[in-house]
């Protein structure tokens, strides 16, 4: 498959990858059917998804039969009136719908907007008015169901509720019955790469989430993430933890994995997916390849990691948050995998990576890919050179990036900001050292500027992390007479030392942050405090903490 859009495939070295890594983009691609549909007349047998869930049940899905289903799928919401540019939200975990729903949607021209199950009335409410929801697929849970109800009523572009789960309320089609008795479906006009595909709903700091459009050729520019990134092949059993309202689920769930020809692993369960069990399924069905964010293997070093049998495991990768050194130093010393970190943005595809050919630096996010044009750029616009503190730049020229979005949706003074002079702004501060190699400080608005110093969140939360007593952290500033800014830390305590909070385990704290970093990076101010403020897709809200008198 990767013949069919890629000059050259295998690479050497890095110097090969970025000269030689081309990708050829068909006049109309689409996915769906310019890969799913090619596998399966390719190698229709071949296994493309192996689903299960915390009940154990179990559901293999070939290439063939994805297309098959998918079809069903694109004829029955041809018959609800969902066509090419039509807005569909789907709010439906890790059910195996979700991927027939996607690619049929994919298939019809239309938009899909993936959000999660966290979502509430007013979360909804926003979505569907922002972006003129047409139909919301969801399961058939109580809360969500409870949630869509509120929120329909102020909802004017809202035709369609569909239910994938047993429970099929009031008003609402029932998905399943729905694709059992589809007509056989005819394919509309073939769409134009330009168009619009995927929107996801991404918190900022501030105001309400901003929409990120991105058109058809979208998943070409994640051939990199799956296949020179994850380092995947046909062979591959690949899980990433996510859940498939977020976009990393098109990062690991979806688009490079499959082109690719990997098999990709889905776990379907609710609430928390405690450790022993990731390493429980790891052993169980012989995963070879892993991501999650560095909190998720924080948790892991912990377990007895001695008595699984995870020798099937050959890769692992992390991205989502900056990588701690102890939590690579650790995993390394208890499996004798190296975790693989790599950066992109909801704008983007993976724009820093740490490559098979690289040796990763850890807590560094690795080095450019072929596919971007990745600098870092000081406020006035000008280059930096290496280890000097900028924010990351992509840069656009007179054509958008493979892989980069498309627009903020009905936001062109948005749009334009972040698009301005030839350059993509990330809005994340990083540098450069003299290898190549880019580390993460954090965000243009979270960075703390004490006594004339920049200090970084990460690197202070970095340190703090590596104190027993320590489960979370936030780093902020927190205004100075004398310093401008001082540093804070909000600190949820490990459970051991919940009943020992104390000023001096806040004195041993700072004592032991001026041991394991730069002293003046140390916190002047430290609350605990029982859990932190984070958004639906779990990162921290540094601005929420900032606010708090």
């Amino acid at each position: 498959m990767l013949e069919r859009f890629l000059t050259q495939t295998r690479f050497v070295s890095h110097d090969d990858f970025m000269q030689n890594y081309e990708v050829r983009i068909p006049e109309h691609f689409n996915f769906a059917y310019d890969v799913i549909d090619a596998w399966a007349e390719e190698a229709p047998y071949k296994r493309a998804m192996l689903w299960t869930n915390e009940r154990g049940e179990e559901r293999t899905f070939s290439f063939l039969d994805l297309k098959e289903y998918t079809d069903r799928t694109a004829s029955y919401f041809q018959s609800i009136g969902i066509g090419k540019g039509d807005v569909v939200m789907l709010i439906l975990k890790r059910r195996y719908e979700w991927w027939f729903s996607i690619l049929a949607l994919h298939k019809l021209g239309a938009i899909v907007v993936p959000a999660t199950h966290l979502l509430r009335k007013h979360d909804i409410e926003y979505r569907c008015n922002a972006a003129d929801i047409h139909t919301i697929v969801a399961c058939g849970d109580d809360d969500i169901v409870r949630n869509v109800e509120a929120a329909r009523l102020h909802c004017p572009t809202l035709k369609n509720l569909v239910s994938i789960g047993e429970i099929i309320p009031d008003g609402w089609e029932d998905f399943h019955r729905g694709i059992t008795h589809a007509a056989p479906f005819v394919r509309p006009a073939k769409n134009a790469c330009t168009d619009t595909m995927l929107m996801y709903f991404t918190s900022g700091t501030t105001g309400e989430p901003k929409m990120v459009c991105h058109d058809f050729t979208y998943p070409l520019g994640h051939i990199i993430t799956a296949c020179y990134w994850h380092n995947l092949s046909e062979d591959s059993l690949h899980l990433t933890l996510s859940d498939t309202g977020w976009g990393k689920a098109a990062w690991g769930k979806l688009y490079g994995q499959w082109i690719a020809g990997a098999t990709i692993f889905v776990y379907d369960y609710e609430g928390r997916f405690p450790p022993a069990n990731i390493l429980r399924t790891i052993e169980r069905y012989r995963i070879t390849s892993f991501c999650a964010p560095p909190t998720v293997f924080r948790f892991l070093i912990k377990e007895d990691i001695g008595s699984y049998d995870i020798s099937s495991l050959r890769y692992c990768t992390v991205a989502g948050e900056a990588l701690n050194p102890n939590v690579f130093a650790e995993w390394y010393r208890l499996t004798g995998i190296r975790l693989m970190e790599g950066y992109g943005q909801t704008e983007t595809t993976l724009s820093i990576g740490t490559y098979p050919w690289c040796t990763p630096k850890p807590g560094s996010m690795g080095v450019r890919g072929p596919q971007y044009h990745v600098e870092i750029m000081d406020g006035e616009g000008h280059l930096l050179g290496a280890d000097e503190e900028g924010e990351i730049v992509i840069r656009t020229g007179e054509s958008k990036p493979l892989g980069l979005f498309k627009e903020y949706y009905r936001d062109a003074k948005l749009t334009a900001l972040a698009n301005r002079n030839g350059w993509y702004h990330t809005g994340d501060i990083a540098y450069r050292d003299r290898d190549g190699y880019f580390w993460f400080v954090g965000r243009t608005d979270d960075v703390i500027k004490s006594s004339g110093y920049r200090i970084g969140p990460f690197e202070v939360e970095s340190a703090l992390m590596r104190h027993p007593a320590v489960l979370e952290c936030a780093i902020t500033g927190v205004p100075d007479e004398i310093r401008g800014q001082v540093v804070k830390a909000t600190i949820v305590l490990a459970d051991a030392y919940r009943d020992k909070a104390s000023s001096a385990l806040v004195k041993e704290i700072q004592a032991y942050a001026k041991e394991v970093t730069a002293p003046y990076k140390y916190p002047r101010v430290v609350e605990f405090v029982d859990e932190l403020p984070k958004t639906i897709s779990g990162k921290i809200k540094h601005y929420e903490i900032r606010q708090k008198k």
